[in-house]
């Protein structure tokens, strides 16, 4: 098992003495090479789970368990090396440096995990094989077009080996037949690399393809 959360909650202070409770008890195991798909109506609080999950943001109450460790016992710094080594992330707006080509975006959390460029070019150009940008490599992202852009993002994701990769919504921004592909390019990315994804989506096809299916619903997960 690579993570496992244990009654998660999470209170937003939205006045003076007030709160919103977004998570409400959240447990929930992931486990090796799995692909496990939150879905949910707005609102439901999955962002905000995929967010601790990710460890961009911590829980009011609850454990998160990384590797076996109490993750939310470590300070903000050591946090966000974990973050850069171990997970890998894909937002439903890539987030691509405008100043940067695609290889020089993919290689990114490797330099910063401060590996030289020498040592992350070769694998920076096998992801970008493996997503079909081979011939796109040294291109800026306004030269690219959107569904080329989120397979960049993609391939920066998988960048450094990571054990989990979390995905928020990342074909919603796509036509019907570039979130086909990048759809189908995760399951092929999970197989080549033993890679274990949870994935937030709306789209309905996509989480039927998963191994597990989680519903948020006001906070909690529906069974």
């Amino acid at each position: 098992m690579i993570l496992s959360a244990k009654n998660i909650h999470k209170r937003f202070e939205i006045a003076k003495g007030e709160f919103l409770h977004v998570l409400q008890g959240i447990s929930l195991n992931v486990f090796e090479e799995e692909i496990i798909a939150i879905a949910g109506p707005s609102g439901a609080g999955k962002s905000t789970l995929l967010h601790i999950l990710g460890m961009l943001d911590r829980p009011t109450e609850g454990e998160l368990l990384f590797d076996g460790r109490n993750i939310f016992l470590q300070n903000n710094d050591s946090l966000a090396a974990i973050r850069n080594r171990h997970i890998g992330f894909i937002f439903q707006f890539h987030h691509l440096l405008p100043e940067f080509t695609a290889i020089e975006n993919v290689m990114m959390p490797s330099l910063i995990a401060g590996n030289d460029i020498s040592r992350a070019t070769p694998r920076a150009v096998q992801l970008l094989a493996d997503v079909g940008l081979s011939a796109r490599m040294h291109h800026k992202p306004s030269e690219l077009a959107g569904g080329e852009q989120q397979r960049v993002a993609v391939a920066r994701a998988l960048m450094n080996s990571p054990k989990l990769i979390l995905a928020d919504e990342p074909s919603g921004n796509l036509d019907t037949e570039n979130a086909r592909v990048l759809h189908q390019m995760i399951f092929e990315l999970r197989k080549k690399y033993q890679q274990t994804f949870v994935i937030v989506t709306h789209n309905a096809e996509f989480a039927a393809m998963a191994d597990r299916i989680v519903t948020l619903v006001d906070g909690k997960i529906k069974v």
